[in-house]
């Protein structure tokens, strides 16, 4: 009894998240087969099937999303017509007894109008949008990646579990960093990072403190900044920083959580709120600095001082480190019942 996992490609997150996830299902004797428009991953356990873009081409004046129905079905376009075939094929195997949707509204909606039951992974922000409430109801189960924390996101609370934060890097233990003052600027392949000058700033403000940045290219990088280019693995970053500055992207803050380092959290601007709900959250609860937008090269001496005397810790409420097993544990489950 398979289960089909459709994973986003946008960005690094989704593709971290069901890697450890499936891994955990595979440890159990779980087969995964994976589809997504990313290549197959490093560590990805089973099949992995490759599915053609549906974005480029010309869409100016297209009704991509059939008149607020759907999110993105643009009309004609070929590499859509290939993807759902692909999709098709594989949902019509009778070993396929689970879908997992991280995330996609559509391929959601795909695989149940063949008979297939659905788990949705939830994104934090407002998804009271039509496409979004036909998802969740038509899921088994919609898999909430962080803790029982009101607000975030109130799909229907009859289906929905949350799992806690899920990291690949659940089970590690960072050892407190050497006293450095070292700051690290953690950025992915899912949004802009910060600007140069924003970073020249911070650093010229805080001559006490090193900083080095991830996912910023080697020559737009500050002289008093270390360039880490676009880094696979973080973990070895990770355990070194003193403070991490970070986005509200849910992997970023999992990966933070799990190795309980002092944070300031910078909510980008997402559809749906996403990452000023999450920042939101984390303010709620202490567990970590958040600001809106880049702060001011003066706010960076008081900003990291605080984040610094604030700690890890209460990041293990956030990830106590299960989530990986609780999330395999519930697909697996409603695989069972399928």
């Amino acid at each position: 009894m398979t289960v089909l996992y459709y994973v986003h490609h946008q960005g690094s997150g989704h593709v971290h998240r069901a890697v450890a996830i499936a891994s955990a299902l595979a440890q159990d004797a779980v087969p995964v087969i994976g589809l997504s428009s990313l290549p197959r991953p490093a560590g990805w356990p089973g099949e992995w099937i490759d599915l053609p873009l549906d974005t480029g081409g010309p869409l100016e004046g297209e009704d991509v999303t059939a008149g607020g129905t759907l999110h993105w079905v643009p009309r004609g376009h070929r590499g859509l017509r290939a993807r759902t075939a692909l999709a098709s094929r594989a949902l019509a195997d009778p070993a396929v007894r689970l879908f997992v949707a991280d995330v996609s509204v559509e391929m959601g909606l795909l695989a149940r109008l063949h008979g297939v039951p659905v788990v949705v992974v939830g994104q934090p922000g407002v998804r009271d949008d039509r496409p979004h409430r036909t998802v969740y109801d038509l899921a088994a189960r919609v898999l909430l990646p962080w803790p029982a924390l009101p607000d975030l996101l109130r799909p229907h609370p009859e289906t929905a579990q949350h799992v806690g934060a899920v990291s690949r890097y659940e089970g590690r233990t960072a050892a407190p960093p050497p006293d450095g003052n070292r700051v690290l600027v953690l950025w992915g392949r899912g949004g802009a990072g910060p600007a140069a000058a924003d970073l020249a700033a911070a650093a010229a403000a805080t001559p006490t403190w090193s900083w080095a940045v991830t996912g910023t290219a080697g020559p737009d990088v500050p002289a008093r900044v270390r360039p880490l280019g676009h880094v696979q693995d973080v973990w070895a970053a990770l355990a070194e920083a003193d403070v991490v500055v970070t986005h509200a992207g849910q992997n970023a803050v999992a990966e933070v959580a799990a190795a309980r380092r002092p944070a300031i959290v910078l909510p980008q601007s997402r559809p749906h709120g996403e990452q000023a709900a999450t920042g939101a959250a984390l303010t709620r609860h202490g567990l970590a600095q958040v600001a809106d937008g880049w702060p001011a090269a003066e706010c960076w001496p008081a900003l990291l001082g605080e984040a610094r005397r604030r700690g890890g810790a209460a990041w293990a409420q956030w990830s106590d480190g299960s989530g990986v097993a609780r999330a395999a544990r519930l697909l697996a489950d409603v695989r069972a019942t399928a």
